[in-house]
Parts: C-alpha cells; sequence; structure tokens
C-alpha cells in the first residue's frame, strides 16, 4: 500500500522537473553546445528510469492483489422520491427533489473525529453555490442515531461524499476546493462510478468462480464461461487445460485484467490531459506492462481517478478514492490506499450515483429465435447485453408475464413468474415459492417486467410453449428398429418436444417402469436409447412425460428378434470407411483382408438391415477393384465368420477453387443485393471451377453431378454438351442454368460431386444454396415517414418478410400463401429495405427501389394514382 500511494503521488509526472527540458541560464549550457547534448540526454535518462520505475512498480501492484482491498466506513443511505422508498443499492440515478437520509456506520470506538460533507455539482464549468456542501459530524449523537437528510437541489448534475478528519476550517477548505477545480471534481466522480460498477462485476464473476470450485467442481467450466458472459468478464480458456485442482486459482489470476469494457456505457478512457508527456503518461498506464490493456477499463479508470484526485494535493489535505459498493441500504468503501491522520490528512471521495435521467438495460435474449417450456420448474432464459443487471441490484421485482397469443380471443387473464438473476445460469430463473398456476397449451409470450431504481423496466420478449398432450410417432426408418439382445436408438417425431420431462418403458404385461435416456436433436423430434439387452420380443409402450400434464403420452411399439447376419462388405479402393451389411452387426468386432483391419464406427438402422460404417487402420489404396474377396469377421463373442467383399474403382476427388452467379448481358440489374454469397439465383447463371486430385489429370469422360441435398432434383455436366470446360489439365469450369435445368420450382441446399465413366460416385461439395427472387416493380410512398409504403412485383409470396432495418422489429410478414401483386411494407430508411427470402430465411437480403412519392389523395387511390417521376433513394421529409 505504501509502493500504491508513492504511485499515486508520482502521478504528476508531466509537471516534475525531471521530464522538463532544461532552460540556458542556469548554469547549463545552450543544447547546441556539447555540453547542452550532454545534458538533454542525461535528462531523457534520468525521465525514462522514472517511468521504468512507475511501470514495474504497478505491475507488481496488479500481480499482487486487487486494487482497493482495504475495508473503509459504511454509510447507510436510502433514497426517497415522492412516496416510494429504495435503498441505495436499489437507486441507479438520483434526480433534483430526491430526498437522502444519509447514516455514516462509525464504530462506538471511533477516536478520530470525521466530517462528512455531501456536495452536488452543476458540471465542470459552472461553481456549485455555497449552499450545496452539507456539513455532518459523525460523532453527534443526531448524526449516530438519526441520521441527516439531504435534499437534491434543481440543476445538480453531480453527487459526491467527502468524510474528512476534523480540522478547523477543513469544510471551508474543502469547500472552496470544490468550488475552484469542480471540472476535476465531476471528472473524478464519473470515474470512481465507473470503476465501482466494473469491480461489482469483478466481485460477483469472482464469488461465483470461488464457490463453484468449492461446492461443484465439475462445472467450474461451464458456469465460468455462463458468468463470465452474463458479467462482462474476459475468461482466460487456457485455465481449463490445467488439472481441476488448478483450474479456479488460475481463473483467479490478474483480476484487474478481466473486466471487458462495456460496450452500452460511454467510453471512460477519454484523454485526461493535453501534451506529450501527459500523452506519454496515458499510454504508459493503458498498457499492458502497467496491468492495463485490451481489457482495462476498471485499471483505467482507477489510473485515471488517482491523478486527478493527486493534483487537487495540497499542504493539509490529500484526496484519497474510495469505491462504493452498495448492499441494500449499505454503502461499502474500499479503499486503495491508507488514510493518513497528519498532514496532509486523507480526505475520502465517495461518487454517489449519478443526477439525471436513467438509462434502462439494453438486456436481450442471446439468441431471440429460441423457445422455452413455460412450465419447466428449472427454466431459464438465457440473456446478455447489461452486465450492470447481474452485478448489482438495481434491477428488482423482476417478473415473467406470460400472456396467451389468443388470450383475448379466449378472455385468458395474463401470469406473473417471480424471477431472479443468476450469471451462473447465465440469464433469469424462475424463483418460484409454490407451484405455478396451470396455463393455457399452445404458444405463449413471456416479457421480463420489473423495475430500475424508481422506474418500470420492460425486457425483452421470449417465445414460450404449453405442454399440451401430443400424438408422437417412430419415424419411418425407425418402425421395425426395436430388436431385442441390444441396445437400441429410436427416433420419435411428435408437434413439440420442448416440455418432455422424461421418457419411461413399460413392457406388457404392466411391470415396474425405467427411466430412459433422451436427448431431443430438433425442436419436434426425440432421440431415444431403449435398452432391449434381455428383454423379450412382443409389445413394449413407451410413456413420455411433459411438464404440466399429469398424464404421460403412451407410445406402443413392437420389439422384434433378429438372427445375426452378414451381407457385404462394400468400399472404394483408397476409401478410408467401408460399409458392412447385415442384421445384429452390433456383435461385430472387427473385419480383416489382405493385413488390413476395419473397426466399428457408427451403427444405424436403415429400413430391415443394420448398416455399420467401418474405419480402416492403413491405406486400402492397394485393393483391386473387381477382384472377388471374402474377409474374415471377429464377434465380440469370439466367434469368426466371413463376408464377401465388393471392392469398387477409386472415387473421383475434386476440389471446389470459386463459384459465382453471372446475369445475362440483356438482363436489367436486379434491385436485391444478395447477404451472403452462398445465395444462388435461380435466374442466374451458377458458374464454379473444380480441380482434380484424383485422378492426377481430369479425364474428358469424367462428369459432374450437381443436385438438391435433398435429391429432389439433379443435372449432370460433361464436356461433351459444353456445360464443363478444361481451363487446362487439372482444372474444369462448370456453367449450370438452373431455371432452364431444374426449373421455376428448384430452391434449397445445391452440392455437386464428380462422376468417374465407370459410374464411380465423389464426395459431395457443397455448391451454396438455390434461392428465387420475387418481381419486384416499384415502390410508392408517401411523403410521411410515419406511413407505410407500396411495393408492388410478381411471385411476393417468395418474400418472407420485409423491413425498413436489419433487426426486423417493424417487419411486414407475408404468409406462405400470399397471392397479391403489392404489399404495405415500412417507409425505408435511406431508401433501403432489408428482406428475407422464403428459400433461405436466416440470411438478410437488401432491396433497393426507386422510391416514387404519392400526395395525400393518391395515396388513398393507390399506387395508380402515383406521381411518375421518381425520387432519390433517400427518405422523404415528414409534413408538418
Amino acid at each position: 500500500m505504501v509502493i500504491t500511494g508513492w504511485i499515486n503521488s508520482r502521478l504528476t509526472v508531466p509537471t516534475s522537473p525531471l521530464c522538463l527540458p532544461r532552460r540556458p541560464g542556469n548554469n547549463v549550457q545552450p543544447s547546441h553546445s556539447v555540453w547542452g547534448l550532454l545534458r538533454t540526454i542525461e535528462d531523457m535518462r534520468r525521465c525514462l528510469q522514472l517511468l521504468l520505475l512507475f511501470c514495474l512498480v504497478t505491475t507488481g501492484v496488479h500481480a499482487a492483489e486487487p486494487a482497493f482491498d482495504l475495508s473503509g466506513p459504511k454509510v447507510d443511505i436510502r433514497v426517497k422520491r415522492g412516496v416510494v422508498t429504495l435503498p441505495i443499492g436499489e437507486t441507479p440515478n438520483l434526480l433534483p427533489g430526491d430526498r437522502l437520509w444519509i447514516h455514516p456506520d462509525f464504530p462506538e470506538s471511533q477516536s478520530a473525529h470525521y466530517v462528512l460533507i455531501v456536495a452536488f455539482l452543476r458540471g465542470a464549468m459552472n461553481p456549485p453555490p455555497p449552499e450545496w456542501f452539507t456539513r455532518v459530524e459523525t460523532w453527534s449523537r443526531q448524526a449516530r442515531e438519526e441520521g441527516a437528510f439531504v435534499t437534491v437541489p434543481e440543476e445538480a448534475q453531480q453527487a459526491l461524499i467527502f468524510l474528512a478528519p476534523e480540522t478547523g476550517g477543513g469544510f471551508s477548505t474543502l469547500r472552496a476546493a470544490v468550488r475552484g477545480r469542480p471540472g476535476a471534481f465531476v471528472r473524478a466522480v464519473q470515474d470512481l462510478q465507473a470503476a465501482s460498477g466494473d469491480r461489482m462485476r469483478l466481485d460477483a464473476y469472482l464469488a461465483e468462480v470461488k464457490e463453484t470450485s468449492q461446492t461443484d467442481p465439475g462445472l467450474l467450466k461451464e458456469r465460468a464461461e455462463r458468468a463470465a458472459r452474463s458479467l462482462g468478464i474476459r475468461l482466460d480458456q487456457q485455465c481449463f487445460d490445467k488439472p481441476s485442482e488448478q483450474q479456479a486459482p488460475c481463473l483467479l489470476q490478474h483480476t484487474e485484467g478481466l473486466v471487458l469494457d462495456d460496450a452500452n456505457a460511454q467510453s471512460r478512457m477519454a484523454q485526461l490531459t493535453s501534451g506529450s508527456n501527459a500523452d506519454l503518461m496515458n499510454q504508459i498506464s493503458y498498457s499492458n506492462l502497467a496491468g492495463a490493456g485490451a481489457y482495462s477499463p476498471y485499471v483505467g479508470a482507477i489510473v485515471d481517478t488517482a491523478r486527478i484526485l493527486a493534483s487537487l494535493h495540497t499542504a493539509h489535505f490529500q484526496y484519497i478514492p474510495a469505491l462504493a459498493l452498495p448492499a441494500k441500504d449499505t454503502l461499502n468503501l474500499r479503499l486503495n490506499v491508507p488514510p493518513s491522520f497528519r498532514d496532509p490528512k486523507s480526505v475520502v471521495v465517495v461518487a454517489l450515483p449519478p443526477v439525471g435521467a436513467v438509462k434502462p438495460p439494453p438486456l436481450h435474449p442471446v439468441n431471440s429465435a429460441d423457445r422455452f417450456c413455460a412450465e419447466k420448474p428449472e427454466l431459464v432464459l438465457p440473456v446478455e447485453g447489461a452486465p450492470m443487471v447481474f452485478a448489482t441490484e438495481l434491477a428488482h421485482d423482476l417478473k415473467l408475464h406470460i400472456e396467451d397469443k389468443s388470450s383475448k380471443k379466449n378472455k385468458g387473464s395474463p401470469v406473473d413468474l417471480p424471477m431472479k438473476t443468476d450469471p451462473s445460469q447465465g440469464g433469469l430463473v424462475l424463483a418460484l415459492a409454490q407451484p405455478a398456476p396451470p396455463l393455457p397449451a399452445g404458444e405463449l409470450t413471456g416479457v421480463v417486467r420489473g423495475k430500475w431504481g424508481f422506474d418500470d423496466w420492460e425486457g425483452p420478449r421470449f417465445h414460450l410453449l404449453a405442454a399440451q398432450a401430443d400424438k408422437w410417432s417412430l419415424t419411418a426408418a425407425d418402425q421395425s428398429a426395436l430388436v431385442v439382445g441390444r441396445e437400441d436408438t429410436l427416433h420419435i417425431e411428435g408437434e413439440n418436444a420442448l416440455c418432455v420431462e422424461r421418457i419411461e418403458v413399460q413392457a406388457a404385461p404392466p411391470g415396474t417402469p425405467l427411466k430412459l435416456a433422451w436427448k431431443s436433436p430438433r425442436p419436434d423430434q426425440l432421440e431415444v436409447v431403449v435398452p432391449m439387452k434381455d428383454a423379450p420380443p412382443g409389445p413394449v409402450i413407451l410413456e413420455i412425460y411433459q411438464f404440466g400434464l399429469e398424464k404421460p403420452d403412451p407410445l406402443p411399439m413392437v420389439a422384434y428378434a433378429e438372427a445375426a447376419a452378414l451381407d457385404r462388405l462394400t468400399l472404394s479402393a483408397g476409401d478410408a470407411v467401408a460399409l458392412l451389411k447385415g442384421n445384429r452387426l452390433d456383435e461385430v468386432a472387427k473385419v480383416s483382408l489382405g493385413g488390413i483391419t476395419w473397426t466399428p464406427s457408427t451403427l444405424s438402422r436403415v429400413q430391415d438391415y443394420d448398416q455399420l460404417a467401418m474405419n480402416a487402420d492403413s491405406s486400402t489404396a492397394a485393393l483391386e477393384p473387381g477382384k472377388r474377396a471374402n474377409a474374415g469377421v471377429l464377434l465380440q463373442d469370439g466367434r469368426l465368420l466371413r463376408v464377401p467383399v465388393s471392392v469398387e474403382p477409386r472415387r473421383p476427388q475434386v476440389t471446389l477453387l470459386s463459384k459465382g452467379t453471372q446475369d445475362e448481358a440483356s438482363a436489367p440489374p436486379s434491385p436485391v443485393q444478395l447477404g451472403s454469397p452462398d445465395d444462388l439465383p435461380v435466374e442466374r447463371r451458377l458458374v464454379f471451377f473444380l480441380r482434380t486430385s484424383v485422378p492426377p489429370r481430369f479425364p474428358r469422360g469424367e462428369k459432374v453431378e450437381v443436385a438438391a441435398a435433398d435429391g429432389s432434383f439433379s443435372t449432370v455436366l460433361s464436356l461433351a454438351d459444353g456445360s464443363l470446360m478444361l481451363e487446362d489439365a487439372k482444372t474444369a469450369l462448370g456453367v449450370v442454368e438452373p431455371l432452364a435445368r431444374f426449373g421455376s420450382s428448384a430452391f434449397g441446399p445445391l452440392r455437386a460431386r464428380a462422376l468417374s465413366e465407370d459410374g464411380v460416385t465423389g464426395g459431395w461439395l457443397t455448391l451454396g444454396t438455390l434461392v428465387r427472387l420475387p418481381g419486384f416493380k416499384e415502390l410508392h410512398c408517401p411523403r410521411a415517414l410515419a406511413k407505410p409504403c407500396t411495393l408492388t412485383g410478381s411471385n411476393l409470396f417468395l418474400a418472407a418478410s420485409i423491413a425498413s432495418t436489419p433487426d426486423f422489429d417493424n417487419a411486414a410478414d407475408l404468409p406462405p400463401e400470399f397471392t397479391g401483386t403489392q404489399v404495405s411494407v415500412p417507409h425505408p430508411l435511406n431508401g433501403v429495405l432489408y428482406l428475407k427470402l422464403r428459400d433461405d430465411p436466416e440470411t438478410v437480403q437488401t432491396l433497393t427501389l426507386p422510391v416514387k412519392l404519392v400526395n395525400a389523395s393518391a395515396s388513398a387511390a393507390g399506387p395508380a394514382q402515383a406521381q411518375p417521376t421518381a425520387a432519390p433513394a433517400q427518405p422523404a421529409k415528414s409534413e408538418p
């Protein structure tokens, strides 16, 4: 701490004569002489030594322990606004007229008398009047028992508290210092507020890491990552590569550098002063050597505050900053420098919440498209974007307001469920003291509501779902996949799997239910593992339980008995993976042929037989295609069987070098600018380059198949018909006219593969997504920006939604069955609309059309009355 105080006293390096150039006249020769040159070099050497010593000492301080580790006094504060009183921990801001109750909490044995001074500022350019300073003698009986009341004056912009040792005339001296340099204290207040908020985020993260490492170390990585995302903390992923007992200590190292800048707050790292020396000090304080760097808003605010307060140093007073960490109605103060009771005496500076209008937290879902089961007791709604919501009590009385989307028709009443923040879960969690009331089945909307200080606050919205009795069925490929004597994986389809609680199997006749392992790979599908090792063939009943429903959904099926049988091992020469077909292939341990051994990889069920992918331990390029052979199959029980082997010719191998689309020369330019290079308009020509690696030269008889990923359409390109053209012996150009080859109904993922002259297929290469564009024609808009525009064109149903912003917060959604030729859309901003195509709804496209202005009468009559003159593609001015 002595070192820290020394650093604070040296933060005024720019004014030190050590780093200033010497002037002629003080027994120093002019700088152009040899002696002057030597003196200049000596000055530079001393200055660099001082700056290097500053960096090294500061680094040692940061490496040893976090800043502000000294516990200071406590001050109890409550804020009354109107008829509502809140503790200081729930107060993000003050307003003129607020009544503050302040109670200094000093121990009875306090020997040094402190004067508490409440001061209000009104900006850097306007000194506060003398009556804006309130003096409270903390040792007096009234202050100890009743506290003091202070009202925020009109025009106040900042508020702070001073704790100064009692001295004669100290109050007047301090007041004069504040009124003489209000700008320094304004900046100190701002930096203390920023540093206090960052410290609370850091403390919340460290507390979570410590608690999890002691209670459940196995969940440390998962919870630490969620807490770091919620609180805006830098996470060192290399810590998780260490042994489990070393992970928590690693995460707790170099704590000052963990706090990430809050992108929603104003910059706290502005230039402090001007001049080359001040610039040099700022650069050093923000360097990695000084403990700052890319992740240093917390360190930067501390250095900033210390430097400002050090510049106010006098013979009788020195100002030391204190971080204010509120908990309920108590401000817990943390000091970085031990206070001094001798001249210069220490005056503790504490920042109160800012005075002015409050900005609500910009909390938003991690993924706005996710849906959640509203009746799940341990429901977690992942959110991010507002670290102070998780680190403080400023957001309080949180509730999840649930409304049925059809509540107006059904006259259903909304439901409010209490919530709380939990950074370890990465979001908001339900805080139910009793079971939630029943909810209407189907889709629901949930809105987070609560208080941000004194103000009502509405947070993010979520898509919710309440459970309803469902009809479940096995997928077509798994209708006969339940086989006794082994463990089977079944795929079950339903309307929605979000609310599934557990799955049990019930044999016939009924016996003891057995809970099954399951997961949901898609929102409408379940993947269930059914152990049938000792089960007899016959009827089997699965029972699917959902949250909020008393009775399970039954799913009857049949378990079949099947004998082991081997059909064939198939591969192409050079393949690393072979395919074994047969029944009961779960008993296969390995397959051997010609010194090559294949081991099981993935087992799947296709219609009425098993299919087992097997990995080779060495190259299969030496296998002779077409030659008959039998491989040995070793079963897990030790039996040895034989299976025929089919070796196909080597697969052609090509790589995709580039791809693109081309318009016809006579075609007018499209108003749609695609948002992804992987989107391929069906109206344009698709061109791509392929390079062969097997065989080394591109054979003239080799072809290229271009097909949909689902196999719904395909075509073959060849040198013979001109759709393939060799650039050189290894490279070929492929040209496809999708509209001519596939028709106007072709859409979706598109891929390509090589076909050898013998019909052997290569691996698939992804080309992109085939999309269809509506035929946009004209955009008619009124002059008033608040009124919608009319967009005309053909095949408008190919557009899923159209908006004026890329966030689609005011989008016009088009139903799939839309048959019209015009649609109302939001007024474009800067002449640009944003579009999501039905063939690729995840990508945002840009639509640019000239805006044709219409007057009020023409707007009422429709686009046919529009003015013929096209306005520039920019928003029109609003009419008064």
